[in-house]
Parts: C-alpha cells; sequence; structure tokens
C-alpha cells in the first residue's frame, strides 16, 4: 500500500474506532482499501543457472502476489507490468482467496489457484532492476522495485 492510501487506511480505522466507540457506526465494517488489497510480495528475477531459455528456467522466475484481505477478490481486469512494457492480464474470472497468494511465472504451464503462466519466449525480468506493477484500469494498486537481486534470485527492495 502506497504512503497516501496507507495514511488513508489508518485515518479511516481511527474514526471508525472513535466512532464505535461513541456508537455512531457499527464496528464490522471494513475500510474499503483493506476489502480489495492485493500486494506483490517477492519478484524472482533471476532463475537459477545459465538464461538459456528452458521453459523450466523462465517458470523459475516469478513474480508472488498476495491477497491480504479477508475477503476473496476477483482479478480478472487487472495487469502485472515490468518496466519495459511486458504485460500480463489475469484470466477472467481468477479469484484469490483471502490470505492467499498465487506466483504468475514466466513461461507456460497449467493454471492453477496458487500458479499462473504467462506464456513469454523468453524472460520478462531484468536481473539488475526493474518494476513489477499490479494495476487495475491503469491505476497501480502495488508495486515492488529493484535494483539487484539475491544469490537465490529474489529482488531486494
Amino acid at each position: 500500500m502506497t504512503g497516501p492510501r496507507r495514511i488513508a487506511a489508518a485515518l479511516t480505522a481511527v474514526l471508525l474506532s472513535l466512532g464505535a466507540a461513541l456508537g455512531l457506526v457499527a464496528t464490522n465494517i471494513i475500510p474499503a482499501d483493506a476489502a480489495t488489497t492485493v500486494t506483490i510480495t517477492k519478484v524472482r528475477a533471476d532463475s537459477p543457472g545459465a538464461d538459456r531459455g528452458s521453459n523450466a528456467s523462465k517458470n523459475a522466475e516469478y513474480v508472488v502476489i498476495k491477497n491480504t484481505a479477508k475477503k476473496s477478490i476477483k482479478l480478472g481486469g487487472y495487469v502485472l507490468r515490468d518496466a519495459n512494457g511486458h504485460s500480463f492480464a489475469f484470466p477472467s474470472g481468477f479469484v484469490l482467496k483471502a490470505g492467499r497468494s498465487v506466483a504468475v511465472h514466466t513461461g507456460v504451464g497449467k493454471n492453477t489457484n496458487a500458479h499462473l503462466y504467462w506464456g513469454q519466449r523468453w524472460y520478462v525480468w531484468n536481473n539488475d532492476k526493474d518494476v513489477a506493477k499490479l494495476q487495475k484500469s491503469g491505476k497501480t494498486l502495488s508495486s515492488f522495485s529493484y535494483k539487484r537481486v539475491t544469490a537465490s534470485g529474489f529482488g531486494v527492495k
């Protein structure tokens, strides 16, 4: 969650708590931000071994997105993008359950609730630096930028 959204969510929570204490609002209301929160938690930008383009190697490159809300979220219409303009559109009807994560792999595979496949012919995520953005209707909901990767290939914020 970005700074302004985090501040708005915190302010909403404070106001709801104050209102509940005064008996002005119901206590089971979840702020709209919290009800639709999806976050990029990891980017594995450098798959193990040499980048020779095998499907297994491309699938070892992935982005993990987590639903931190208490309700399932329909991700149809959401798009994952990198800094170079590659874009992955989530399948219509794809639902990410509350508290669950999905890994979006670069290569080809069979989509499941926990793994989606981009079907790219070559690697997407740069090993030196890149930005992963999760967007809906052109609005960035979450981003993960890195300037280097660890020995295990994960991007470091």
